[in-house]
């Protein structure tokens, strides 16, 4: 796997909008909530393009000079994106690695960024609970029960700015991952599906960087749910014999005790909302690893019983207090 080391990359800003069971949940000093899943709109689609549009104006406003906007969704072609991208005349890269697609604009921003320092570049991505689970699951209107495995897919829209401007969040490294399979064919047990990625992505990266798993304070997965964030422990211990107690997974610790939630919250928004506005006011981590976690299925394959790749990417986080 592809590792980089980074010198003067930093997330300078960020903003976000989440729903109401997001609102309730462990989230912290977030002040942009929407409390109708239709925020006045006629779908909950263009919903999702309200919200991340007005995250990207909101971020405008306050940076008036980025270069280019990088961001991708769970909506069939990354379209709540491109649509809220969309008449800005600002350059565009869409991008899907699922729920993993966030930390994979991290590493392309930075990049970019370590070519030509004088670019800053917009990272965005979002998720509807009620658009994406009529388009990978059912629609809520049916009824269809939950699994106790199943998780809960996240309402909120997240951008961030990355650029060579210090600040707080600085950006030092990070590992591209690759797609792996373990026979899995169902989109309700998608911790199982990611996992096995997780760890091999943790894996490779501390090789990588020639660092042990205690040089990290945190590692916060995306959206393993607490089922997966068990595999990924198990999986970690078993076959790479790397142990650590210093490992939450996002979307298993999201939410507050909401009765439609079973194994906890999913979407590409969950890992950097839980970053953002939980873990940077807990004043406890400094060396922080981000590991994106995406099932890579779709509709078609998974009525054929195809099983189901997982992918993860890693970026390391250094936060000064």
């Amino acid at each position: 796997m592809l590792s980089f080391n980074f010198k003067n990359i930093y997330i300078a800003d960020y903003d976000a909008i989440v729903g109401p069971n997001e609102k309730k949940g462990h989230l912290k000093k977030i002040k942009n909530i929407i409390n109708d899943f239709y925020y006045d709109e006629k779908s909950f689609e263009l919903a999702q393009i309200k919200m991340q549009r007005e995250v990207i104006n909101n971020l405008l406003k306050r940076n008036n000079d980025i270069n280019l906007i990088i961001g991708g969704d769970l909506s069939n072609q990354i379209s709540s994106t491109t649509y809220a991208c969309s008449n800005n005349s600002i350059s565009f890269l869409g991008i899907y690695t699922a729920c993993a697609s966030f930390i994979e604009g991290l590493i392309i921003s930075s990049l970019l960024i370590e070519k030509d320092s004088s670019k800053k570049v917009m990272n965005i991505t979002s998720s509807h609970n009620l658009a994406a689970e009529r388009q990978f699951r059912f629609p809520v209107e049916y009824g269809v029960l939950r699994n106790v495995n199943s998780t809960f897919t996240a309402t909120g829209a997240v951008g961030c700015i990355v650029s060579n401007k210090k600040s707080s969040i600085k950006i030092t490294n990070a590992t591209i991952g690759s797609p792996s399979e373990y026979d899995i064919n169902t989109p309700n047990d998608i911790g199982a599906i990611m996992a096995p990625s997780a760890a091999e992505v943790i894996k490779e990266h501390l090789n990588n960087i020639n660092k042990s798993i205690d040089y990290y304070d945190l590692i916060l997965t995306g959206d393993l749910g607490s089922v997966g964030l068990k595999i990924l422990k198990k999986y970690l211990e078993t076959k790479y014999n790397i142990k650590t107690n210093n490992i939450i997974d996002a979307g298993a610790s999201i939410y507050n005790k909401i009765n439609e939630v079973n194994d906890g919250a999913s979407g590409p928004a969950v890992l950097p909302l839980f970053f953002f506005y939980n873990i940077m006011h807990s004043k406890k981590y400094k060396n922080i690893l981000l590991v994106g976690t995406g099932a890579l299925h779709s509709r078609s394959l998974v009525n054929q019983m195809v099983p189901i790749p997982g992918i993860s990417h890693a970026v390391g986080i250094e936060v000064k207090r």
